[in-house]
């Protein structure tokens, strides 16, 4: 059964002069999805959510949003759309429960019909409704922004960065919420560096420089990995990933946190076989062993072979 599509860019570019933001971007998001946009700083997410919110123009290439297209009908889609920008965008000098009472008029909405959607965020700032929102902390001040942001029952919500800056604590419970609101079959399209925010989704795309790499189930990137991968804890790091390197058969190896990630032709080498040619040139490696790969696995297998230089890490 074919599902209904929601968002659908084709060919989408844009650029600030000689800088290219996107490079021809196509995708569907279809409706009562949670659609994650994985990728670094300056991966080209912020532009594309603003040119979906109506906030940006592409310099070519199509974008609709339930049907209207963005540049179009953006006055009709301004209506069916909540926006959450990466920066905290609220009025700072009114109260939590003004700038609610604000943005609920602005979208002429009715706060007591629609508080079903935003109860269990608000709750929790609720005893800080008299407070200035420059006051609240960043988990606060983001949970506030959702609010506002769906306040009028947005058909789409567009989240940019949501928990960039937030304690661990209110990212989980940022996500929980996420979660609630798919069951109101509201879209949500979502950015993140954060990779294991990406399992969250219904659907991802890799992103990097303005092209998207892959889109698919987190599952099914991940099973698409093609190397073996094998997990080395070392109280030297930077030494691990340089004799990696040198050893035939390695294809890389990466620091994640602690540990180093080393990939290889399948079958090639085991975990003994790194463990005994660690300890030839000197070095104990604490553990060696096989390990399944993650997202952030996959975004470097990507990059390598689209040939994207990778200068900047994404948060693990």
């Amino acid at each position: 059964m074919t599902k209904e599509v929601s968002i659908h860019c084709e060919n989408l570019t844009k650029s600030y002069g000689s800088a290219t933001a996107l490079a021809g971007l196509s995708f569907k998001v279809s409706k009562g999805e949670i659609f994650g946009f994985i990728g670094p700083d300056g991966a080209g997410k912020t532009s594309l959510f603003r040119i979906l919110a109506t906030l940006l123009l592409p310099d070519n290439g199509t974008a609709s949003v339930e049907g209207l297209d963005v540049v179009k009908n953006y006055k009709k889609l301004r209506q069916i759309l909540g926006y959450m920008p990466g920066r905290f965008s609220l009025y700072q000098d009114l109260t939590v429960a003004e700038n609610l009472q604000f943005f609920a008029g602005i979208f002429r909405a009715d706060i007591k019909e629609n508080y079903y959607l935003i109860r269990d965020i608000y709750e929790q700032i609720a005893p800080f409704a008299s407070r200035r929102a420059g006051k609240l902390s960043g988990g606060m001040k983001q949970k506030l922004a959702l609010c506002c942001a769906l306040i009028h029952k947005p058909v789409v919500l567009i989240l940019d960065e949501p928990t960039t800056g937030v304690d661990a604590v209110s990212r989980q419970e940022f996500w929980e919420m996420l979660i609630r609101l798919k069951q109101e079959h509201i879209t949500i399209l979502v950015a993140t560096p954060y990779m294991d925010e990406a399992v969250l989704c219904d659907r991802v795309a890799l992103i990097q420089h303005g092209e998207i790499m892959a889109i698919d189930t987190p599952d099914n990137i991940t099973r698409a990995y093609p190397d073996q991968l094998f997990k080395i804890k070392s109280s030297n790091t930077l030494t691990a990933i340089r004799l990696m390197n040198e050893f035939e058969g390695i294809l890389s190896a990466e620091m994640f946190g602690d540990t180093v990630h080393v990939s290889a032709e399948k079958g090639r080498i085991n975990a003994n076989a790194i463990k005994e040619y660690l300890s030839e040139k000197g070095m104990m490696a604490s553990a060696v062993s096989e390990a399944d790969p993650g997202i952030e696995d996959c975004f470097i297998h990507l990059m390598k072979r689209s040939g994207i230089v990778r200068k900047e890490k994404v948060n693990p």
